[in-house]
C-alpha cells in the first residue's frame, strides 16, 4: 500500500523549517514529512560554498521569531547561518521528519481520490507517496544549474571559469587575477572576500550598474538591548527595530527615489577614492528597488576599490580570449580566473511537474492567491519570501496562514480547498514586481499576480500582518469542499 502523509513539505531550508515548526505547533494531530533532495538541510546555506557567502539582510529578520538571533552580529556568514538552521531543526524535533536524498519528480492531484500522488526519486529508484496537502518550500531557483550565458571564445580561455553556484573547494586563487562578471548580490559579496583571502587583484565587470548600500555588519542597538534586557524582550525589540527600519527605507526609496539615491551616493563616496566616477559605475538608470538593492557590509567593496585591490569596469563583452576578456570598447582585461556571477535560473516546486488528473498544469496560467496558493490547484501552497526585505518574514507569515487554513478545514469538516479563478475583471500582472534579469527570463513560466486583493500583495510586512495573519480564512476566493478523506497508514 502506498504510504499516505497528511502534509508533505518540499525542501528543508529556511522555508521548510518554518513550515514544519508552525505545522507541528498549530496542527499537532497531522503527520508530516519533509522531502529534501540534498543530503543536508539548509537549502541555499548548504548549497553555496563560494568565499564570503553571507546574508544580504539582517539576521534578526532572516532568523526565526521562535529562535532568537542573540548577538549583535547583524550580517552573518554562511556557515553561521547553516549552524543556526541546524539548531532550529534539531531543537524542535524537525530533523526527525526530514527524508534526505528524496527529490520530487512529479505531483499529480487526483480529484477521484482527493489526494496528491507524488513521484519521488530516492537512491536511484522511483517511489510513490500520497499526500493530503502539498507544500512547496523549495525556494525559487534551480539548484542544479545557475544561469550562465554562452560567451564567445570561452573555449579559448586558458584559465579557469567558475560559476559561484558550483564553486570548487580546491580552487586556488592566491595571488591570481580574477574577473567577476556581474554586479548582483553574489558579486558584491564575493569580491571583498576574494581579496581578503589572498586574490591578487579582482575586477568586477558589469554591463550596467547596481545600487549598493553600506550598512554596519554589527548592530549597536542589538548590543545594548542584549546587555540590558532579558533575551526574549531584547530580541523582540531588536527584531521590530529591524523590520521598521527596512520598511521605512524601502518606502522612502519608492516615494523619494532621489533622496534615496543621494543617501547611497554619500555612503559610497565616503569610502571610494577621491574623484572616483560614481555615476558611471554605481548609478543605475532604473529607480531604486526596480531591482534589488545590494548590501555591502561596512562598505567593504568600496574600501577594496580605494585600496587598489579591486576595480569596476562597466562595459560589454566582445569575447573571451586566451588570457582574459576583450570588451566592446576594445579594452582588454587580463585574467587567470573568470567568475560568471551571472545569476540564477528560476523555477517553482523544485522543478517538479505539476499535474491535475494526469494533465500537466501550466503554472503561467495560474494566479497566486495571497502569494502562497495557485488558482485551480487544490490542497497546495508554496512559500515565496519578500524581494524587498527578509525572506523569512514572509515565510513565517505563510507558515502561520497555511497552518491556520488546515486547522479551519479540520474544524469545519472540509478536506479540499482550491483558489477559484479570479475572473476577467482581475488583470493579470507579473508575479514579482522586479525587473531583474533572472525574473524577466522566467516571466513566461511563472504564475501571475492580480490587479487587486487577494491576488496582489504589496510586498509590505506591516500590511501583510493584517491581510495574512489576521485576515479571515473563509475567503470567497477559496472554494472549500468535503469528500471522503483517505486513511493514514
Amino acid at each position: 500500500m502506498t504510504e499516505f502523509v497528511d502534509v508533505v513539505i518540499i525542501g528543508a531550508g529556511i522555508s521548510g523549517i518554518s513550515a514544519a515548526w508552525h505545522l507541528q505547533g498549530q496542527c499537532p494531530d497531522k503527520n508530516y514529512a519533509i522531502l529534501e533532495r540534498r543530503e543536508n538541510l539548509g537549502g541555499t546555506w548548504d548549497l553555496f560554498k563560494y568565499p564570503g557567502i553571507r546574508s544580504d539582510s539582517d539576521m534578526y529578520t532572516l532568523g526565526f521569531h521562535f529562535k532568537p538571533w542573540a548577538t549583535d552580529q547583524s550580517i552573518a556568514d554562511g556557515p553561521s547561518i547553516w549552524k543556526y538552521l541546524n539548531e532550529a531543526a534539531t531543537e524542535n524535533g524537525i530533523d526527525k521528519h526530514i527524508r534526505y536524498g528524496h527529490r520530487l519528480v512529479a505531483a499529480n492531484w487526483s480529484d477521484d481520490d482527493n489526494l496528491w500522488e507524488l513521484t519521488v526519486e530516492r537512491d536511484g529508484e522511483t517511489i510513490q507517496l500520497n499526500a493530503g496537502f502539498l507544500w512547496a518550500c523549495s525556494g525559487y531557483y534551480n539548484y542544479d544549474e545557475g544561469y550562465s550565458p554562452e560567451f564567445p571564445g570561452a573555449d579559448d580561455f586558458g584559465g579557469t571559469i567558475v560559476h559561484p553556484q558550483h564553486w570548487p573547494e580546491d580552487l586556488d586563487y592566491q595571488g591570481k587575477r580574477v574577473v567577476v562578471i556581474g554586479s548582483g548580490a553574489t558579486a558584491i559579496t564575493l569580491i571583498p572576500a576574494l581579496i581578503d583571502s589572498g586574490a591578487g587583484h579582482v575586477t568586477m565587470l558589469q554591463r550596467t550598474p547596481t545600487y549598493i548600500g553600506s550598512l554596519p555588519d554589527k548592530d549597536p542597538f542589538a548590543a545594548r538591548a542584549y546587555r540590558l534586557l532579558p533575551e526574549k524582550p531584547a530580541y523582540t525589540a531588536v527584531r521590530w527595530k529591524a523590520i521598521l527600519q527596512a520598511t521605512i527605507q524601502y518606502q522612502m526609496a519608492r516615494v523619494m527615489p532621489n533622496v534615496f539615491r543621494k543617501t547611497l551616493r554619500t555612503m559610497a563616496e565616503r569610502r571610494l577614492p577621491e574623484g572616483y566616477d560614481y555615476d558611471k559605475h554605481f548609478s543605475p538608470s532604473y529607480k531604486p528597488w526596480d531591482q534589488r538593492v545590494c548590501l555591502a557590509p561596512n562598505g567593504d567593496i568600496f574600501k577594496a576599490i580605494r585600496k587598489g585591490k579591486a576595480d569596476v569596469v562597466t562595459d560589454a563583452i566582445e569575447r573571451f580570449t586566451a588570457d582574459g576578456i576583450l570588451l566592446k570598447s576594445g579594452e582588454r582585461l587580463d585574467a587567470d580566473i573568470i567568475v560568471t556571477a551571472t545569476g540564477l535560473n528560476v523555477q517553482f516546486f523544485g522543478g517538479a511537474d505539476v499535474l491535475r488528473n494526469g494533465a500537466p498544469v501550466d503554472l503561467a496560467d495560474t494566479v497566486a492567491y495571497k502569494g502562497m496558493m495557485l488558482s485551480g490547484i487544490p490542497n497546495a501552497a508554496f512559500t515565496f519570501g519578500y524581494t524587498n526585505a527578509s525572506w523569512t518574514l514572509k515565510a513565517d507569515l505563510t507558515s502561520e496562514y497555511v497552518s491556520r487554513l488546515l486547522t479551519y478545514m479540520d474544524t469545519e469538516g472540509y478536506d479540499t480547498v482550491v483558489p477559484r479563478d479570479p475572473g476577467a475583471d482581475v488583470e493579470r500582472m507579473p508575479f514579482v514586481d522586479l525587473t531583474s534579469g533572472y525574473i524577466k527570463r522566467a516571466l513566461d513560466r511563472l504564475p501571475k499576480s492580480g490587479s487587486k486583493s487577494p491576488w496582489r500583495l504589496k510586498q509590505n510586512y506591516l500590511v501583510d500582518l493584517r491581510v495574512i495573519r489576521n485576515g479571515k480564512v473563509d475567503d470567497d476566493a477559496l472554494q472549500f469542499s468535503k469528500h471522503r478523506a483517505p486513511v493514514s497508514v
